[in-house]
């Protein structure tokens, strides 16, 4: 380690612990965008810790019906790239904290238990943006930012992130950058650090059916049909006993990995022991290769279903109505309005007309270009720290809004953070191991540095 690297390493750790009670003051405010709390609270929090940073901060509240954007920016410093600039994506909200009594500790207290730090948001995503802002102050002591940087921080991921694209359109020329860093990431279930380059797309809809104009007495069964077998049957005629689905032209657009995305797959690992003990899977997995389907096959999922009398006791009703929430995961060159209008008219010639398709919400699938320099960098600065537990992985097999940032200033992304595989974003416990995010600090300052340098 040169001494250059060491003195960003020193500066890093002391950042981090100099920005504890930072942290810890950020995850005590309840920033649930599902239930409009907080919100405002936030972004004055954070107009603050960036301003001490020395940044240049604007609220963007031009986007109707939005929570507020937080941009700031960070020019590079005497010594540094003032022709390079790298853009951060991160988000303030959080998850409800429910079910409340499935915490072992207070949900918007900070609390370190056996090696990690626990909280709402502390992996997803609140503690990676703190993380993010003590490695810009570890680099400020070391010599000053070796590039300009830009931060855009919004308050709706965890509900769909609706007004992204608009923002990403009015604001596109403030968003220019030569490479995108987004939220979160880590390790795996087999402690292999993770560069991801994009991410699947989503498309949240409805089937709904009535079959009567009211509840009706069980017995009448014998004649009249009943919503919820209506539903049942109609969602069974959609997927195929391999997982398959089986809606006409879903599959049609979608596109095959390039040789570069294949050999990166090839190099991934599916822990399967590991999963299964992380989730409690009591069920054979519906994939033969769970790795090749987390990044390149699309899904279609039952979210929840809803019909007839679900209280306590015994209420013998022929149900009039039925309704099911589902979602589809989606890979690149799939569109989600066109794959909702295709799973209507598949209905309609599975014979049922009469079960209905509301779109809820779709986000486009994306990825990078695994062969760009911005992803090289990452995956380069990558071996330096972990060493040989790097793995460079095409897309999450999650959602976000990666794709209107892409079609607004066309710049790679990545992702990388600090999580490990039994972080339990969204779930009680949420969690980030304490060795994890000093690691995932030094990671963030020398990869700034060295993207500044390239």
């Amino acid at each position: 380690m040169s001494e250059s690297t060491d003195k960003l390493k020193t500066a890093v750790t002391a950042a981090l612990e100099e920005d504890h009670q930072r942290l810890a003051d950020y995850l005590k405010i309840e920033t649930v965008s599902a239930q409009n709390k907080g919100i405002e609270e936030t972004v004055a929090f954070l107009e603050s810790a960036f301003k001490e940073l020395g940044a240049e901060v604007t609220v963007w509240r031009d986007v109707p019906g939005s929570n507020p954007f937080v941009f700031a920016t960070l020019p590079a410093g005497p010594q540094g790239n003032a022709e390079k600039t790298l853009l951060f994506y991160n988000h303030y909200d959080v998850q409800p904290p429910e079910p409340l009594d499935e915490w072992q500790t207070e949900p918007f207290k900070l609390t370190e238990v056996a090696g990690k730090y626990v909280a709402r948001g502390v992996s997803d995503d609140k503690g990676e943006l703190m993380l993010r802002l003590s490695a810009v102050k570890a680099l400020q002591r070391s010599g000053g930012l070796p590039c300009n940087l830009k931060f855009i921080v919004e308050g709706e991921e965890e509900i769909g992130s609706r007004h992204i694209p608009q923002m990403t359109v009015k604001h596109a020329a403030d968003l220019v950058a030569d490479g995108l860093v987004w939220e979160t990431g880590g390790k795996d279930a087999d402690e292999n650090f993770a560069i991801t380059c994009g991410v699947k797309g989503i498309m949240s809809f409805e089937l709904t059916v009535q079959t009567a104009a009211v509840d009706l007495h069980s017995s009448l069964a014998a004649y009249a049909d009943n919503a919820a077998w209506r539903l049942t049957r109609a969602l069974a005629s959609l997927r195929g006993p391999k997982n398959e689905v089986l809606v006409a032209g879903f599959y049609d657009d979608v596109r095959s990995l390039t040789p570069v995305e294949q050999a990166a797959v090839d190099e991934m690992n599916f822990n399967e022991e590991q999963t299964r003990k992380t989730f409690g899977l009591k069920a054979p997995l519906v994939a033969s290769e769970p790795t090749t389907a987390l990044i390149n096959a699309t899904t279609m999922t039952i979210n929840g279903l809803t019909s007839g009398y679900e209280g306590d006791g015994v209420k013998t009703v022929l149900p009039k109505f039925a309704k099911a929430k589902l979602d589809c995961r989606l890979v690149p060159n799939q569109d989600p309005h066109k794959l909702a209008e295709l799973i209507q008219q598949q209905l309609t010639a599975n014979g049922f007309s009469d079960v209905k398709v509301n779109y809820l919400l779709g986000e486009k699938p994306f990825r990078s270009d695994l062969t760009d320099e911005l992803v090289q960098t990452a995956v380069a600065t990558a071996h330096e720290v972990y060493g040989n537990s790097v793995k460079l992985v095409p897309n999450s097999a999650g959602t976000g809004p990666q794709a209107p940032f892409d079609e607004a200033i066309h710049t790679p992304i990545v992702a990388f953070g600090s999580t490990w595989s039994g972080s339990g974003a969204h779930a009680p416990n949420e969690n980030i191991r304490v060795a994890d995010y000093k690691q995932a600090g030094e990671y963030t300052a020398r990869f700034i540095r060295a993207f500044g340098e390239g």
